[in-house]
């Protein structure tokens, strides 16, 4: 993880690195058995080098407490490493020049379970995954569990939505804690 914290410090694969203040790498245990999965880091993000640390990064530690998980029992990453302007979405480029990082911290992490935080999460773990078929909205299998068999063994995916939905719509953090309650299963039964 070291070599991958070194090689985004000078990585210029796409045009973030023009923009960014810090390469957000992930944070949390190395044998989590959860990673969960963001989308690209955002404004306070950028400004700290961590993930999730502005005001859906506190949802997200309200949801993992809610389950009775913190930070350190879990890894958590994004897709982007590097904070697009104006927290855009990221690009097809973007995620393309990047994901070879998740990739890589996926392969020295070996969890047993994925959640994607969101759309573009979601959309890069369900073709990493061969899982093309099942991919549909998030609105639509938002806490459901996929599981898949790899080279390293079984792997459960569970699409959530992106915490930061709860800080625009404060309705929908008990569609977050039941979806999570989901994820807390399958950390149970594996």
């Amino acid at each position: 993880m070291k070599r991958i914290e070194e090689r985004l410090k000078t990585c210029k694969r796409c045009e973030l690195w023009e923009t960014r203040t810090n390469p957000v790498v992930g944070e949390g245990s190395l044998s989590a058995k959860i990673v969960f999965v963001g989308e690209a880091p955002g404004y306070y993000e950028d400004l700290k080098g961590k993930p999730f640390v502005g005001k859906a990064g506190k949802v997200l530690d309200d949801l993992l407490e809610s389950i009775g998980l913190q930070r350190n029992d879990v890894y958590i990453a994004n897709v982007l490493k590097c904070r697009p302007p104006g927290n855009r979405n990221p690009t097809a480029e973007e995620i393309r020049a990047c994901t070879l990082y998740l990739d890589a911290q996926l392969e020295i992490i070996q969890p047993e379970i994925i959640a994607t935080l969101g759309n573009f999460s979601l959309a890069y773990i369900f073709d990493k995954f061969g899982l093309h078929s099942k991919k549909d909205k998030i609105s639509k299998i938002h806490g459901k569990v996929f599981t898949v068999s790899t080279i390293a063994g079984v792997v459960k995916i569970v699409p959530l939505y992106h915490p930061a939905v709860a800080t625009y719509n404060p309705n929908m953090m008990e569609t977050l804690k039941k979806d999570f309650k989901g994820v807390h299963y399958a950390f149970l039964t594996c």
